[in-house]
């Protein structure tokens, strides 16, 4: 899926000065994230952003978004970075990068695994690990996608998928190496995960192969209170 080029929202940044962390962290109580906006034929401008408009325009935007800096005319820039608080999660800086919407660019998207409880390998119960997280691509701004699947459901035991078997969407370049850089591997269960699981079902089922439930629906109990009486 291509990113969304939508002009209809722009996102609205105030400049401000080279004052360092301290005033950085004045900002962010206040509920402004700092900012710089870099690349193209332009300096680098350090901006301030409301938190919570920032995230709402990152949710529904794509790749490429529209900004303007004190009420200036908007354009095109791609989030470049996006730094979170470690344990809150929310944004502490965020960079732009300016694009021309003409000229291709490089960057990363993330990749994303799909059909994952289907693939054969997992049915018979392996293991389904993801082995790159994000993609280098070139691609003109607009044709940037948010972000790339790969259907794993028919992977078997002990495959192993490479970036040689995904096709990317029209107008993006892969970069990686297609041969060397390993998307997702099955695997057989170690032994330790195979003791697990034989653990799980024993207690279940029951080591005498009856099933717990039926000790649960109170039979047993019937004779314990008819011997009490």
């Amino acid at each position: 899926m291509a990113a969304s080029t939508d002009t209809s929202t722009t996102l609205d940044l105030t400049s401000r000065a080279a004052e360092g962390s301290r005033s950085a962290r004045r900002l962010r109580r206040t509920g402004q994230v700092p900012g710089v906006i870099y690349g193209g034929d332009g300096n680098a401008e350090l901006f301030a952003v409301d938190g919570r408009i920032l995230r709402h325009t990152l949710a529904r935007s794509g790749a490429i978004l529209q900004i303007s800096v004190d009420g200036a005319a908007p354009g095109p820039v791609l989030l470049k970075d996006i730094q979170r608080h470690p344990v809150r999660g929310h944004a502490m800086h965020v960079d732009f990068l300016r694009v021309d919407m003409t000229q291709t660019i490089q960057t990363t998207i993330v990749l994303e695994l799909v059909g994952n409880d289907s693939a054969p390998g997992v049915v018979e119960g392996g293991v389904l690990s993801q082995g790159a997280i994000e993609l280098n691509i070139e691609a003109l701004p607009g044709d940037i996608p948010d972000g790339i699947q790969f259907d794993v459901s028919a992977m078997e035991m002990n495959a192993t998928a490479t970036l040689a078997e995904l096709k990317p969407p029209a107008g993006v370049t892969l970069l990686d190496d297609p041969d060397e850089t390993v998307l997702a591997t099955i695997t057989p269960p170690s032994q330790e995960q195979a003791e697990d699981g034989i653990e799980t079902e024993t207690e279940v089922v029951g080591e005498d192969g009856e099933t717990v439930a039926a000790e649960a629906t109170g039979e047993g109990a019937g004779d314990e209170s008819s011997d009490e009486s």
